[in-house]
């Protein structure tokens, strides 16, 4: 166990702030601290007394490096659409935790990912930007053209049909008189994988939990959306000086809306907001109904899915799956906001608009989906702005904590405490709600 984290105590006429504020962690933190649950006391306390992580969990690089590793490289991570690994050889290659991962399918439709580094001399054997594998369904080194199969075994040392071997050189090239090796030792090294929905998800533990413990509950509550017939539409990506935390959090809540979102506001109205969790890795809020669209836009703009009856036809469900991924499913399309933490003040997002087929059976598809795209759009822009800004405050050493607005923030406290429970080395899944559908913001007592 490391040393206990230093405390502030006020000075002078006293902490302007209060004793709560005067006994949060003194700034800078050692980060030997890091992973000591006495850090985050301020933070487990319930929701009505919480006081937010330490200001270093989104600036200090060495909090940085050690959550790539217990947070990143210890959870089921979404990196990606189904529908972009739709055939035999389609991949897409990601990061994780800083790591570069393959995704792709073999030759019976199966998901499969490794690692991006080829067993000979560690060559990324695939470009960030790489859509299939390669010619043959191959995933082949450039350095020495080393080759691998679907799944993952290795084809070629590097004598193989196609290799480009100049002709009467080939015996300069043949392995076979190589000692104690055997080919089928050196295949690509896995990575756990899984789909839900439209969504891809690795996790780079090496015998890591079923995707199902990380969703909970999820997959009952969309099971009547059929997610996995839904196809990407529109994709952006946004760079972001702001930690990736700082995206999540802005996400979970609607407390700023009045003041960042005027347009979003107008069609998303206070009242309207529930808290809709259940029981899994993530944080969930539902408004219903879905508003109609206001003179700068909205949600409106495409056909519904028709099968949809009930809430589901009427509401849209807004989902923080931890630790990176925002989802959003309304009745007439979904959205993604795929973030890839880059260093503790750099976040790179790719935001994903996905509809049911349903939605693009129609003629005005094309109008609605740029509807939607420009909305979307404005609603991110105006995001990053702010927790850019709340990013440059974090830097400032006289900012030690803030205290939580329990009304509006408790999904926030759900996913701070998520981070912290990984960072000290905890496993658990957070409960849902006693009522899963949880007004956010009551109505103001009726007078006497």
């Amino acid at each position: 166990m490391s040393s206990a984290p230093s405390t502030g105590t006020a000075t002078g006429a006293g902490d302007p702030y209060g004793p709560p504020y005067a006994a949060l962690p003194a700034r800078p933190v050692d980060p030997a601290s890091f992973t000591d649950e006495r850090l985050y006391a301020h933070t487990r306390l319930p929701v009505g007394s919480a006081s937010t992580l330490i200001p270093d969990a989104y600036t200090s690089p060495e909090f940085f490096a050690l959550e790539q590793e217990k947070v990143l490289a210890s959870s089921w991570v979404a990196v990606g659409c189904t529908a972009d690994l739709d055939r035999s050889g389609a991949c897409l290659v990601a990061e994780v935790a800083g790591r570069s991962v393959i995704v792709t399918r073999n030759r019976a439709g199966e998901l499969r990912a490794f690692h991006n580094v080829c067993r000979h001399r560690a060559a990324a054997l695939l470009a960030a930007d790489a859509a299939h594998v390669g010619r043959g369904d191959r995933i082949r080194c450039p350095y020495h053209a080393w080759a691998y199969d679907l799944d993952g075994a290795c084809l070629g040392t590097p004598l193989f049909a196609g290799s480009d071997i100049p002709a009467g050189q080939e015996p300069v090239f043949d392995t076979a008189p190589a000692h104690d090796f055997d080919r089928r030792d050196y295949g690509l090294l896995p990575v756990a994988v899984d789909s839900w929905g439209f969504l891809v998800f690795v996790c780079l533990e090496p015998d890591p939990a079923p995707l199902a413990d990380h969703l909970g509950d999820l997959p009952q509550r969309f099971a009547a959306y059929e997610l996995d017939r839904w196809r990407p539409e529109r994709r952006r990506t946004y760079e972001v000086a702001a930690n990736y935390k700082l995206v999540g959090e802005n996400f979970m809540e609607y407390y700023h809306l009045p003041w960042v979102h005027p347009e979003l506001s107008k069609v998303s109205r206070f009242s309207d907001h529930y808290r809709w969790q259940g029981t899994g890795m993530y944080t969930g809020m539902c408004t219903t109904p879905v508003s109609r669209n206001g003179d700068a836009g909205g949600w409106d703009g495409l056909h519904p899915v028709g099968s949809l009856t009930g809430p589901d036809a009427e509401s849209g469900r807004f989902v923080w799956l931890f630790p990176t991924t925002a989802l959003v499913v309304l009745p007439n399309h979904a959205f993604v906001l795929f973030t890839r933490p880059v260093g503790p003040a750099r976040t790179v997002e790719t935001a994903v608009l996905l509809c049911h087929p349903d939605s693009l059976a129609h003629p005005d598809r094309e109008p609605g989906l740029d509807q939607l795209e420009k909305f979307w759009d404005l609603v991110n822009r105006q995001d990053l702005e702010i927790v850019e800004r709340v990013q440059e405050g974090l830097r400032n050493p006289a900012y030690r904590g803030g205290r939580m607005c329990f009304r509006f923030e408790e999904p926030l406290h759900r996913f701070q405490n998520m981070i912290a429970d990984r960072m000290v080395g905890l496993r658990r899944v957070p409960e849902g709600d006693a009522d899963t559908a949880l007004r956010m913001f009551p109505d103001p007592p009726t007078p006497d």
